[in-house]
């Protein structure tokens, strides 16, 4: 008769192994179900611990979710900041729009994450937050640009922002069509993007036919110098009520801009509390694991 053997036991994970399980499957279920279709009972449940493990190494479910938008964020801006690193501008641009594509082509899930409707624990905007940081590397470039045919650098952010949208929202899009391939939609991008940039007016301005054009009914012409005034007053009554709500746009933009800050300073600390606990609990394994390797030696020499 042969002699009955117990199932080898599951080799236990260390903290830092537990830790990178946790967020590659919690990576999974926000790409598949976002934020707010995930719970902490089936990230558990999906890595076969208890709850209390996932609140022991991020503190609860937002914790988790901003390690997983900061990897994502960091990976794709890594990317995008070494295509950047090319000489020549036109190089850069196409570097910088097959970046983007590859990124979205080998962390389709990542991507997922970041187009989604933000939620708080990932700051406001976290994709508007990503384009900016985008844009701001692509300033550099359209500012030389600019400076060497002759045209405003100043106008570079501007430029930049709309750059960068286009090439994002077209990812957006290829993210489910996945046709054509990437190198020629990298290929239309550009010639939108670089044959355009080429053929910029210095100084663009809307034209006048477009300026003159009212969506309102055609109002009748003034018959006296009286109504004329009337009417170049309410026009500067109006232009002052359009400055006054830029303004007000303006400042919210600001303080959105101080809230995402401030919340994403929150998160990189309770980030940072969580890998201080994580080293805590290695630290204690490991005084652990030395006292049972002592006891062991004194019942040996015993």
């Amino acid at each position: 008769m042969e002699p009955v053997t117990e199932p080898r036991s599951r080799r236990r994970m260390s903290g830092s192994e537990r830790r990178e399980q946790l967020i590659r499957i919690s990576r999974t279920l926000f790409a598949e179900k976002g934020f707010d279709g995930t719970s902490i009972e089936e990230i558990a449940a999906t890595a076969q611990v208890s709850k209390p493990v996932v609140y022991e190494h991020f503190g609860g479910k937002e914790g988790v979710y901003a390690v997983v938008v900061d990897r994502e964020m960091q990976k794709l801006l890594m990317m995008i900041t070494e295509a950047l690193a090319a000489s020549h501008s036109l190089i850069k641009v196409e570097r910088a729009a097959l970046a983007l594509l590859q990124y979205i082509e080998e962390s389709s899930e990542g991507f997922r994450i970041l187009v989604r409707d933000s939620h708080a624990a990932s700051g406001t905007g976290t994709f508007a937050s990503l384009i900016s940081e985008i844009a701001s590397q692509v300033e550099d470039v359209l500012a030389d640009e600019f400076a060497a045919r002759g045209y405003d650098p100043k106008s570079a952010p501007m430029y930049a922002q709309m750059l960068v949208g286009m090439v994002a929202l077209t990812g957006q899009w290829w993210l489910d069509v996945r046709k054509p391939g990437r190198e020629e939609v990298a290929a239309h991008l550009v010639n939108l993007a670089w044959n355009g940039l080429r053929g910029l007016n210095p100084q663009p301005a809307i034209s006048a036919v477009t300026r003159a054009r009212d969506t309102a009914p055609p109002k009748p012409r003034p018959s006296s110098e009286k109504e004329l005034r009337e009417l170049e007053k309410a026009r500067e009554r109006e232009l002052k009520e359009a400055e006054k709500v830029r303004q007000r746009e303006l400042k919210e933009a600001e303080k959105a801009r101080v809230r995402e800050l401030k919340e994403r300073e929150r998160l990189l600390k309770e980030a940072e509390k969580a890998r201080e606990r994580e080293d805590k609990i290695r630290q204690r394994e490991a005084k652990l694991a030395e006292r049972a390797a002592r006891l062991e030696q004194v019942d040996q020499s015993e």
